[in-house]
Formats: C-alpha cells, sequence, structure tokens
C-alpha cells in the first residue's frame, strides 16, 4: 500500500505518503489564496523526500470538506484526476474527520472550522474516531448551548473563543492525519465515501448586480 493522501479544504494545502504503517513524508502550508498554485509542488516534494515515484502510488485520499467551493475544489479535482491518470482508486475522508483524528482528546469533543461570512462548519465527536452527528454550517452563537461545554479542536473553535472557551489545536487538518485515518479504515475493511464534495451552501462568488447580458447579433 501506497497512499497519497491530500487536503485542500481548509487554508492548509496539506500532502502527505502513507506506505500501510505509518506515513514517511509530509507537507503542510497555510495560505488560503494559493491552494492551486502550491498543491502539486507539495506533492512532488512529498515523493522526493520519501524517495517514491508517482507510479508506486496505489490509492489517492482526499479531505472532501466541508470548506470553501474554490479551496476545496482544487484537492478534489487533483485527486480524481492523478486516480484517473494512475489508475488506483480515490478515497474520500471528511476533513472534520481528519481534524479530529489528530486531537489529543479523551470522551466527547467538538470539531470546527472557520467557513467564513462569520460561520463555522462543525461537528460533535464521541472519540477522535467517532463521529456522532453530521457536518454542518452555522454561525458560533447559534450553536454555544451545545458545544460551549466541551473541548473543541480547529480554526474556528479558536476564532469564537465564547462559543469554544475550551479550544486548542490542531487550528487546521494535515493529510498525515487523513492518510492515517483513511489506513486504518482500509486495513479493518471499511469502505470509504466517495470523492464527492460536502458544500453545505453556496459558493462565495456571486454574479455582480446589474450584470449585463450580450447576445451576439
Amino acid at each position: 500500500m501506497l497512499l497519497l493522501a491530500l487536503d485542500t479544504a481548509t487554508p492548509a494545502v496539506t500532502v502527505a505518503l502513507h506506505d500501510g504503517d505509518d506515513v514517511i513524508a509530509s507537507s503542510s502550508q497555510v495560505d488560503a489564496r494559493r491552494h492551486g498554485e502550491l498543491l502539486l509542488p507539495a506533492i512532488d516534494r512529498v515523493l522526493t523526500d520519501a524517495g517514491r515515484g508517482l507510479d508506486a502510488v496505489t490509492g489517492i485520499v482526499v479531505g472532501i470538506g466541508p470548506g470553501p467551493y474554490t479551496g476545496l475544489r482544487v484537492g478534489l479535482m487533483t485527486a480524481d484526476t492523478f486516480g484517473l491518470a494512475l489508475g488506483v482508486p480515490v478515497h474520500g475522508v471528511c476533513t472534520l474527520d481528519g481534524l479530529a483524528h489528530a486531537a489529543a482528546v479523551e470522551g466527547p469533543f467538538v470539531v470546527a472550522t472557520d467557513a467564513r461570512r462569520k460561520e463555522v462548519y462543525w461537528a460533535r465527536y464521541a472519540d477522535p474516531r467517532t463521529r456522532v452527528t453530521e457536518p454542518a454550517v452555522d454561525r458560533p452563537a447559534d450553536i454555544a448551548e451545545q458545544v460551549r461545554d466541551l473541548p473543541a479542536v480547529g480554526a474556528g473553535a479558536l476564532l469564537y473563543p465564547e462559543t469554544f472557551p475550551h479550544a486548542h489545536a490542531p487550528e487546521h487538518v494535515s493529510a498525515a492525519a487523513l492518510a492515517r485515518l483513511a489506513a486504518e479504515r482500509l486495513a479493518a475493511g471499511a469502505e470509504l465515501p466517495e470523492p464527492r464534495p460536502l458544500y453545505l451552501r453556496r459558493p462565495d462568488a456571486q454574479v455582480p448586480k446589474n450584470y449585463k447580458v450580450v447576445t451576439p447579433k
């Protein structure tokens, strides 16, 4: 097994390589505006660091969000393209699950990432491997009663301490955590979801008002 894992659902552009036993190389850079520019060089760097060629990869793992439309689609399109070119399966993993897997938390807790527009993407977990609610997008104040007493991880939790007073690192997902979680689930015979994006709301980009459609004569 050689899994290439990547995620662009948060400001982190993160890539890792897992050989079936553990992560053998990884790279993470935080830049919300340069996902497309940074992802392919990061993949090349990870493969080089591990001394492996792209043709040795037996599967792709990609974070499916939730996340902003523009960033999330970079990782998903790249994963689909590599999977098609290499003829290997592409496995989707919820980005929040990756963050939870890396959290050093015992008992119930919350994962929350920044959804912009003064909202968070979030879900509740029984432990680092078990999500107990579907991912959602809400204003922090609207969920405060549900989450205020629980430990929390993620940039969204750190951004709103009045709602998540017990927030701590990790701030962003790492592909290393995604790869470890995916490898663990695959080894247990679990079926991972298809790499379909978790878009929980409409894209941030909007058609400008007073936009004029010109019909060719």
